[in-house]
């Protein structure tokens, strides 16, 4: 239910707001224990996805239809994509073909106590890679940490 989970997240009154320690502590977090350049507290809204939280990019937003967490989010775990390239969803998408050519991409739903599927946390690499179990139970519990804070901020 699109509309539901649009008005949801709205109701967070997160989006378009300053930075703030308490969600980038989380995204220096899952890039340190991922070894990757860039992780993302990612809010897919309507026409866009918003970066309430940015760890190695200065790119604030980007349109929907070029958000790899528009495709997280339709699912209940970890969406991995060890490379992008290779995957017919996202060979042609422009954060792959053109700039910054992501190759690596693994997001974990930030799904609220109502089940809405707010966004992502998410990380991204400029090459192919995988992670494993141990960083994969990682990125699901700081998630859970996300979305912990984000429902403390919608309350």
């Amino acid at each position: 239910d699109e509309d539901r989970r649009l008005e949801v997240l709205r109701s967070l009154r997160v989006l378009d707001s300053p930075a703030e320690e308490r969600f980038d502590r989380y995204t220096r977090e899952v890039a340190a224990l991922g070894v990757v350049p860039i992780a993302l507290v990612s809010l897919v809204d309507a026409d866009r996805q918003w970066f309430k939280s940015r760890h190695g990019t200065d790119v604030e937003q980007t349109p929907r239809d070029m958000s790899l967490c528009a495709h997280a989010i339709l699912g209940d775990d970890v969406l991995q994509v060890e490379d992008t390239l290779a995957d017919p969803r996202f060979a042609d998408n422009p954060m792959v073909a053109d700039g910054p050519r992501l190759r690596f991409y693994a997001g974990m739903p930030l799904t609220l106590a109502d089940g809405s599927r707010v966004g992502t946390l998410c990380v991204a690499d400029y090459r192919p890679r995988h992670l494993d179990d141990d960083q994969l139970a990682a990125l699901r519990r700081v998630a859970a940490q996300v979305v912990d804070e984000l429902q403390a901020a919608g309350s």
